[in-house]
């Protein structure tokens, strides 16, 4: 099944931080209410990594008020020989 990564972007202010953080957590979703937050870091996004089968599904797990602003990145990983292949077809 496909994995995704759900970025939330809120406002950089202490009551919008935990507004947010408010509003995931009030889901009870398993996938919102185990979100990471890089608020105290000055990074005012929420993280969430998701297994379903598209990007529309992502951003339908997230409360309506977010789902507009909220950036959905399908992951996927390399092996090795994945990754030579791909160099043997781009020389450098």
């Amino acid at each position: 099944m496909p994995r995704f990564l759900i970025e939330v972007p809120h406002e950089a202010e202490e009551r919008a931080c935990a507004l947010a953080i408010q509003v995931l957590l009030r889901t009870g979703s398993h996938y919102l209410t185990n979100a990471e937050w890089g608020c105290m870091d000055g990074d005012h996004k929420g993280w969430v990594i998701v297994d379903v089968d598209s990007k529309e599904q992502a951003r339908g797990i997230l409360p309506p008020v977010y789902r507009s602003q909220a950036k959905i990145v399908k992951l996927n990983k390399f092996s090795m020989e994945e990754i030579e292949e791909i160099l043997r077809h781009h020389p450098g």
